[in-house]
Formats: structure tokens, sequence, C-alpha cells
């Protein structure tokens, strides 16, 4: 998959240089950019098409599998107390002092989802199952929401980006950002089955296509809610 990248508190500097952590972060560019578009197609086909009317799952399984395989922890929790051990108080990955969440999810976690790799890299009343120093999201951009018809509510890179200036005193630790881009051979397009229901199929198409740049609008807005 194609990504972009957004840095906060030298977050992206600090993977690149420090020795402690070039290993890791291009492992993670590596789970990324092995993530096809025939990945995406053959496991939403086999797994989700009859279920779902977004990517959302398809992507998710195939990020638990890749960081799996490469020895990240999964649903890591943060604290040892078994009174904080609920799913809110877990990491989605963790590996050699990064803590990383897969954000498809609504947009009011955006602020909870940057607090995670805060609490798990300061110190806490409660003691720590794990300490982290810099924390990742991957989360999809507004074009991969559309394209992936992911429901307009979720919480887009470009809104994750949106919530670092009012959140920068309380974000003390490196972050990064990472906007999985739109697929470049299909989209999933919204149907109703028999039931009534909502699902998604895929749509192929050439991605050599060429776009006249003289007519196509790239302006994004910061929210859906600005769309007519």
């Amino acid at each position: 998959m194609k990504y972009r990248v957004h840095s906060h508190r030298f977050g992206e500097t600090i993977l690149k240089n420090d020795e402690e952590f070039k290993e890791i972060w291009t492992e993670i560019h590596d789970i990324i950019q092995s993530i096809s578009d025939d990945d995406i197609i053959k496991t939403f086909n086999e797994k989700y098409a009859k279920k779902n009317k977004s990517l959302s799952k398809a992507l998710n399984e195939l990020f638990r599998l890749e960081f799996l395989r490469r020895g990240w922890m999964s649903e890591s929790p943060i604290f040892q107390d078994r009174d904080y051990s609920e799913n809110v108080w877990r990491l989605d990955f963790a590996k050699d002092n990064i803590s990383l969440e897969v954000g498809f999810n609504h947009a009011g976690t955006i602020a909870w989802n940057l607090l995670k790799p805060v609490i798990a890299s300061e110190l806490n009343h409660v003691e720590k199952a794990i300490q982290t120093r810099i924390g990742v999201i991957i989360c999809a951009t507004q074009r991969l929401q559309r394209a992936g018809n992911f429901d307009g509510a979720i919480g887009t890179y470009e809104k994750y980006v949106h919530h670092l200036k009012p959140l920068n005193t309380q974000l003390t630790v490196p972050i990064v950002i990472i906007g999985l881009e739109a697929p470049d051979t299909f989209k999933i397009v919204e149907y109703l089955n028999e039931k009534g229901e909502k699902r998604g199929r895929v749509e192929e198409f050439y991605a050599n296509l060429l776009v006249d740049e003289t007519t196509e609008n790239y302006h994004e807005p910061m929210f859906d809610e600005d769309l007519d």
C-alpha cells in the first residue's frame, strides 16, 4: 500500500536516525508496502464481502497477520493491574519501545488513540506492564475512506493531524501518523443485498488511466460534514 506520514515532536526523525529504532521503522514500512491490492481484494472477497460494506475488517486482518508474523505483541496491556485490563487500556501492537495503533474506528476515539502512546510512555500511578517511547498510528486518508467505502464518521489521517495542535501540550511523546492511500486498481462500491442490507463489492479499474489535472479537483475538505 502507498501512504503518507506526519510527524509530531520529531517522531519520524527519531525513528529514521536513532539506532534503537531504525530497524523497526524499516519493518513498519515493509509491512505496509507488503500489502498489495491483490491481497486486499482476496481477503475482502473470501472473508468479508458477504458481511461488510467496507475494507475495514479486511485491512485489520491483513495488518494483524503481518505484525504477528514479525513478532509484534498484539492486544498488549499497558498496565499490570487487573482493574485496568479492559480493551480500552490495551495497545493494538507493541514491540521494542514502540506502541502502534491501527485506527479505522470512529473519529470520537482519535484523542484517546493519540493519548495511549503517552500513557504507555510516561510514568503513571498504576504499575506498567509495558513501557514505550514512541507512538505510531496507522489510519485511512480521506481518499481511502471513500475508495474503501468506510463509514463517513471514521477517524481519518486528516482528522488525526488536525487534532495534534490543540493536544500538543498533552501529547508529550513523539508520535508518527501514517495515512494509507486509496488502492491504485480498485474501489469498493456499495449496494443492497436481497435482504436490503448494505454490502460492498470490488470494482476494478486500470491503474494507468491518466487524469486531466486541469479538470480534476484535488481539494480535500478537512471533515466530511463540509461536503455537500
